[in-house]
């Protein structure tokens, strides 16, 4: 009686003003009362109130089911003896009072006290009201209401994870509901999740008829959860019929025969973004050490330069623009000429200081620059610290794309496209313009172009810090990819000699065949025997291709007698 003469109350609150109009009298829905006598119930029949609530389409259930599971929803009394629940914020003016915002229609709960029709909301003084309780069971009810209302929530990423789990909860009571959901679902994910959760719950229909069709559509999903679940029925006690075991066993085959081709071609696709990531690492090197001739050991230092550029790009972005300003995502954007031109820099640094004196002095070179490496190492650790820092990916290279269960990470596509592009930069460089004519000559033979008037230590220098500003670039793909610390370098300096030295010393086509071989057959092997195995097994097998062709896949002819 008590109950009924407070959602009555309640249904008068609203009509009397405190909706915002006094020329409308909304009417309570049919949805909005199952809810209030939820929560306005005795505690001996909440639950079976809550469970009614199954399948019941109303806006305000979910909000306020999931405020009540948390703690955070009041029954909120007014003055006229009704109670209104709610949630609780802070007032806009600050202050010592709280607002409490009904759960119902999402608006601030007004103060009837101020007069009909007042839009001043309600104040309420912290620590005055008390959470409604919820009991373990009651918080199981609440539970399976929000997962049945998922279903029909606005977003599909919600509907599709409260399909998900009520296909797993393998209930047949959900059944109707999902039958009556796919019938209007416009979303192909969401329908193909539907037909999946309703195929699954079949699974244990009494009907050997549907038992069958329910295996055979999920054999043709490919779904995993059912693999799992088939595995489970072929070795229960008693077994299936030896019908249902036969259409068990196919579908079984079917899911994971489809499955192992979706790992192929995911470990492709991962093997191809790892060669780019190499190719854009060796690219530098290979003009550095296959054209000038220099073993330079910090080329590896050289590209956490260019990673730490993208960093403190970040963070000028963020200091001038704020966290939320949409602007944030071009940042990465101005940190790739960033990373360049700062790698360019402490490259043409280098190259004067120390590799200018070692020129035909290999071993020397590579004894400097390893010094040179161990130093940069220790101020990066002075200026960034120790540890790896944090660069966040712009949201336009977060995500991924399916095509036929197969996952594409935006930022390894990104990866890839720019490895393409900086490769066709390089080319132009070298075989369109007078610098890239007069970087050939000086390297074919330093001599004989100093002798017709090339300026050679000009183009030295040009030379060096353009195979600096590609580690630079490398640097920032990276940094989109993994971690970037002090040490980052060393992680990746050997296998970028490896792809130069394998593709054809100075030879950028061979550069680009070298890094997309062992950087895929790296990733297919790791499957199979392991992350260490397969390095192992891929740098055995380099070290017997050289042994076979010394000068590489391309090897570079010169006419040069010195």
């Amino acid at each position: 009686m008590i109950r009924s003469l407070l959602i009555v109350l309640y249904g008068f609150v609203l009509g009397s003003g405190l909706a915002r109009s006094s020329e409308s009298v909304p009417v309570v829905a049919s949805g909005r009362a199952q809810l209030l006598d939820a929560l306005l119930t005795p505690p001996a029949r909440q639950i079976a109130a809550v469970r009614a609530l199954i399948g019941v389409e109303d806006a305000a259930i979910t909000p306020a089911l999931t405020a009540w599971r948390a703690g955070e929803l009041y029954l909120v009394p007014l003055p006229n003896g009704a109670l209104v629940p709610a949630t609780l914020a802070t007032a806009p003016d600050g202050g010592d009072f709280l607002v409490a915002i009904s759960v119902l229609d999402g608006l601030p709960v007004p103060d009837s006290a101020s007069g009909v029709g007042s839009a001043h909301p309600l104040r309420i003084v912290p620590k005055s009201l008390k959470s409604l309780e919820t009991t373990a069971t009651l918080r199981r009810a609440i539970r399976d209401v929000l997962e049945v209302a998922g279903v029909a929530d606005a977003s599909p990423s919600v509907r599709y994870e409260s399909i998900e789990r009520l296909g797993q909860s393998r209930k047949a009571e959900h059944l109707p509901l999902l039958q009556a959901r796919l019938a209007i679902e416009k979303t192909p994910a969401v329908s193909r999740a539907l037909a999946d959760a309703i195929a699954f719950i079949q699974l244990s229909d009494s009907s050997p008829t549907v038992r069958l069709v329910a295996i055979a559509a999920l054999g043709e999903a490919h779904s995993l959860a059912a693999a799992s679940r088939f595995k489970e029925l072929l070795a229960a006690t008693p077994p299936p019929s030896s019908e249902e075991v036969a259409a068990l066993s196919a579908a079984l085959k079917k899911i994971e025969s489809h499955w192992k081709t979706v790992n192929f071609f995911g470990d492709l696709f991962r093997g191809l973004s790892a060669g780019s990531v190499l190719l854009l690492i060796a690219l530098g090197l290979a003009i550095t050490f296959g054209l000038m001739g220099v073993i330079n050991m910090a080329h590896g230092e050289l590209m956490v330069v260019g990673a730490y550029s993208t960093f403190v790009t970040q963070n000028l972005f963020v200091s001038a623009l704020g966290t939320a300003s949409p602007f944030l995502n071009l940042y990465f954007i101005a940190a790739l000429p960033a990373a360049f031109f700062s790698a360019a820099l402490v490259g043409l640094a280098l190259e004067r200081g120390v590799i200018q004196f070692l020129y035909k002095r290999p071993l020397e070179s590579l004894l400097a620059t390893w010094g040179v490496s161990l130093a940069l190492q220790q101020t990066f650790r002075l200026i960034f610290g120790p540890a790896n820092v944090q660069i966040n990916a712009p949201s336009w290279l977060q995500g991924s794309a399916a095509f036929h269960d197969v996952l594409f990470a935006y930022n390894r596509l990104f990866v890839i496209g720019f490895a393409a592009l900086v490769v066709f930069g390089v080319w132009l460089v070298l075989n369109r313009t007078s610098l890239g004519l007069l970087v050939r000559a000086v390297m074919q033979n330093r001599q004989m172009a100093s002798c017709i008037g090339v300026r050679a230590t000009r183009v030295n220098m040009l030379t060096f810090a353009f195979g600096s500003g590609l580690a630079g670039l490398a640097g920032a793909c990276l940094s989109q990819l993994g971690n970037v610390g002090p040490s980052m370098g060393q992680l990746h300096i050997i296998d970028s000699f490896m792809v130069v030295v394998s593709g054809g010393v100075g030879n950028i086509l061979g550069s680009v065949a070298a890094s997309l071989g062992i950087g895929t057959v790296d990733q297919l092997l790791q499957p199979l025997l392991g992350a260490v195995m397969g390095k192992i097994l891929v740098l055995f097998a380099i070290i017997l291709f050289l042994q076979w062709r010394p000068g590489g896949l391309f090897p570079t002819r010169s006419r040069s007698l010195d």
